[in-house]
């Protein structure tokens, strides 16, 4: 997976820094909203995966060649890896159940259970042994998303593999996260091991696309909007600040900020596309950042 190069210091000697990433992370991973809405109305979730993947390979590639180190090809062999599980198939999934009608608020709910489910795995892979307190907190923050989703939560007709496929992909991504905090001693510079991940899934991205009609995207104002945002917040910003701070602090503390990301995407939504912000929500963003706050602590 991917890893940065910054040194392995101790939360306690910069107080600020957890404060600072999990800020940083939640913007990054609630803003993938902002450029889906401007860049889907005109392109097929594929294609617009496979632009927002390729561009966000082709600016890190030359930093990724010129400033190295050099890159072995076992290397690259296991960065690709990476990027099937953690770009291919993650998004992939959760686009492609979308895209066989499992309703959009039970998909984005399926996937916010990610820090549960990293959870879950960090004691047996990891050894991270949590703590009733940080159970305690998992469980309110999960309530806070329940809370939250519940406007939107609905069953639709989909064929039952669909339904089956998102929660597939958001344990393959768990799967990914905790495997990258298990072998974190691998070091690679966080400009080449995504470079590597994003144009692996460019690839298999690219290949869905032109099944489904070709690559050419749609020259528009929306869409090319759409991708800026994609790559520079929902790509850079939180695939980069989310591996560092899987490299400096426990994966469950760094997945409980993940819980934040439906209600701060619903006020997107609210402050960019006058969406309504409901009660319901508004009471569930409290009940999580609770929670949050919780896990976090110590």
């Amino acid at each position: 997976m991917t890893d940065t190069s910054l040194p392995s210091v101790s939360a306690s000697r910069h107080p600020l820094l957890w404060p600072l990433l999990a800020t940083l992370l939640i913007i990054g991973w609630s803003s993938g909203f902002v450029g889906i809405r401007y860049a889907n109305q005109e392109a097929s979730v594929m294609l617009l995966l496979f632009w927002r993947t390729l561009l966000s390979g082709l600016i890190l590639l030359p930093f990724a060649l010129a400033i190295g180190p050099r890159i072995s090809m076992r290397a690259v062999g296991d960065q690709a890896l990476c990027g099937i599980m953690a770009v291919f198939l993650y998004l992939g999934g959760f686009a492609l159940a979308i895209e066989q009608r499992v309703p959009t608020g039970l998909v984005a709910l399926i996937s916010d259970l990610l820090p549960l489910a990293i959870a879950a795995l960090s004691q047996p892979v990891l050894g991270e042994r949590l703590t009733k307190r940080q159970w305690l907190g998992t469980a309110i923050a999960v309530a806070g998303v329940l809370i939250v989703s519940f406007d939107s939560l609905s069953f639709g007709a989909a064929p039952v593999w669909a339904y089956g496929l998102t929660v597939g992909s958001m344990l393959v991504f768990a799967v990914a996260s905790v495997l990258h905090k298990r072998r974190k001693a691998q070091h690679m510079p966080v400009y080449q091991s995504l470079c590597i991940q994003m144009l692996t899934g460019s690839v298999l991205f690219g290949v869905c696309a032109l099944t489904q009609g070709g690559l050419a995207p749609p020259m528009t104002r929306d869409f090319a909007i759409g991708m800026v945002w994609l790559v520079l917040f929902a790509t850079f910003l939180a695939y980069a600040v989310y591996y560092t701070s899987l490299r400096l602090f426990p994966a469950a503390k760094v997945s409980a900020a993940i819980y934040l990301s439906p209600p701060v995407t619903m006020l997107w939504a609210w402050m960019l596309f006058s969406e309504p912000l409901t009660a319901a929500m508004s009471a569930g963003l409290a009940v999580t950042l609770v929670g949050v706050w919780v896990t976090s602590l110590g």
